[in-house]
């Protein structure tokens, strides 16, 4: 469904929402094409068996590439005891100050409540969202849960020049 100019892809997907009702939405963003269907389908569960109050559903796999830690193209999270997101951000979370963490990507793919959508184009962006380009710390920043889903993921997401060769190897690997 062609959509309006907009800041996120959330907003894009709420401008639907308010077109196409139903009782979740699941957004799988353009740069994440090797998303695998168990990990849509975990986060499909995970909005459907959520609590009430919370407002979006979002994936995440755990790094171990330290390149990938370092990459401010790759969105890193750390999650409470509870899996809920705690912070997103491009730069390294946490800091290596002892021990060596564990470093968690956030995936491109959410899952969210017709209700949760639209509150989330009510709300304006914060300066941390503003800051590190992504859009769940909306909701992070005004105090709403965003429930963290483990999943396995291999793929290579498309955010530089160079990443649809890497890509294109992925899939020669493939098949």
């Amino acid at each position: 469904m062609r959509t309006g100019e907009h800041l996120t892809g959330t907003d894009r997907v709420a401008e639907v929402a308010e077109r196409l009702p139903a009782d979740g939405y699941i957004n799988v963003q353009g740069d994440e094409p090797f998303i695998s269907p168990t990990a849509i389908n975990d986060v499909s569960e995970a909005l459907e068996f959520s609590a009430p109050d919370t407002f979006a559903v979002n994936a995440y796999t755990e790094l171990a590439d330290v390149g990938a830690v370092l990459d401010h193209n790759v969105v890193k999270v750390v999650i409470t005891a509870s899996s809920e997101a705690l912070m997103f951000s491009r730069q390294p979370i946490p800091y290596p100050r002892g021990d060596r963490p564990k470093y968690l990507r956030q995936l491109g793919l959410y899952g969210f409540t017709g209700e949760a959508l639209q509150h989330f184009r009510q709300l304006q962006q914060g300066p941390v969202e503003r800051a590190e380009g992504v859009e769940m710390l909306r909701f992070v920043e005004h105090g709403h849960a965003v429930r963290m889903v483990p999943v396995l993921a291999d793929g290579v997401a498309v955010d530089t020049p160079e990443d649809p060769a890497r890509a294109e190897r992925l899939l020669d690997q493939r098949n």
